[in-house]
Order: structure tokens, then C-alpha cells, then sequence
């Protein structure tokens, strides 16, 4: 699974409406929409249009991610995630997931104090053992970056698709990114371009 910003978006707002706001779930377009767009628990903050949504819907449909379904009675069309389709998780690992998505790289209190809501954690060791889990077998669904330049804790990032905040190995590009030398070639080529058509303009 590759997914995209608004991608991950998407599936993070479902997750955590169907755990905060079960009565609510599954979500209606413009319910989902909000949800990505709330200003408390998201990391970046957007301003997602209802047609944007609307779009990745369609496609995180295709990824059999996401199921259109219809309440009894209602026309609305309502929307729900297919992540136990898809993964075999215990109700600590999705929350874990869940606030990796909506909030990107966390260390391991943050994650403990951002889902309690869900999980009842009863130290930093249990939320510890989750994440050893989700970064263990064939197929890890989160990844242990390396400690900053003067920071003590490790933060944790998912495996579902690119993160903006994803720290790079240094000389691997990021997935979809160029590298820092592709960069600053790219640059200097542009910046002898320039020079050239300087140079014409008083040669001539």
C-alpha cells in the first residue's frame, strides 16, 4: 500500500471517527470532509474541497481501502475504511495507526497521551510493545526513524505511504522525491543558464 497525503488523510479521519464518534460512523461525504479539515488533532492542518475528497474516494475504492455504503432508510451515501480486510490488528495497533496518520512522526508518549482516548494504556511500556509489533514480520506497518541531532526520544512513522516529516537516509532520496545532489545539480544548471544569457546581453 502506497498511499498519498490525502490518501492517508482520508483513512486516518475514518479510523478515528469510528472509534470517537461510532454513532456518526460510517461517515457521509461532508462529515468526512470536515473531518479532514479539523483544526485539532492534524498534523499538517488542510483545507481539503468536498470534490477533493470526493476524488481520492474514488480511488481508495479501487484499493479496496474504502466501502461506499447506504443506512437503512438513507439516501445519503456513507463511507467506511476496509482496514481489518486488509491487516490483522488488535485494537491498541489501530490506534497507534490512527494517530500516525492524522499526526504524522510521534515519539512514544506522544502517542500514548494522543490516544488514550481509545486505548488504555497503562505505561509507555505496553504503547512500546504495540510498536514492536507493527514494526516486526514480512510486512511492518511503521518504521523507528533515528534520533534527531539533540533530541533523546525516537519518534515512529507508518508504512502506509510517504510522510511529509519522514526523515531521509542520507544519500536515498524520499519515495517520489529527488535526492539533496539531484537538487543542487539541478541548481548550478540553472544557475549557469542564467549566466550565459547574462553574458550574451553584453557580448552583444
Amino acid at each position: 500500500m502506497n498511499l498519498d497525503p490525502a490518501e492517508i488523510r482520508i483513512l486516518g479521519c475514518l479510523l478515528e471517527k469510528e472509534r470517537h464518534t461510532p454513532e456518526y460512523y460510517p461517515l457521509s461525504l461532508h462529515a468526512l470532509t470536515t473531518a479532514c479539515n479539523q483544526s485539532t488533532n492534524r498534523e499538517p492542518v488542510v483545507d481539503y474541497s468536498e470534490k477533493l475528497v470526493e476524488d481520492t474516494l474514488y480511488i481508495l475504492r479501487d484499493k479496496k481501502v474504502v466501502t461506499a455504503v447506504f443506512g437503512a432508510g438513507s439516501r445519503v451515501q456513507k463511507f467506511r475504511h476496509n482496514l481489518p480486510d486488509l491487516f490483522t490488528l488488535d485494537p491498541r495497533e489501530i490506534a497507534v495507526l490512527t494517530v500516525l496518520l492524522l499526526r504524522g512522526a510521534q515519539t512514544v508518549g506522544e502517542i500514548r497521551s494522543r490516544s488514550e482516548r481509545v486505548a488504555a494504556w497503562n505505561s509507555l511500556e505496553e504503547v512500546e510493545t504495540t510498536l514492536a509489533a507493527l514494526t516486526g514480520g514480512d510486512e511492518p506497518l511503521v518504521r523507528t526513524l533515528p534520533t534527531r541531532p539533540g533530541q533523546k526520544e525516537q519518534r515512529h512513522i507508518h508504512l502506509l505511504g510517504s510522510t511529509p516529516d519522514e526523515d531521509p537516509v542520507p544519500g536515498r532520496p524520499l519515495p517520489g522525491g529527488p535526492s539533496r545532489l539531484d537538487r543542487l545539480e539541478a541548481e548550478l544548471t540553472s544557475l549557469r543558464a542564467e549566466f550565459e544569457q547574462f553574458k550574451k546581453q553584453f557580448e552583444s
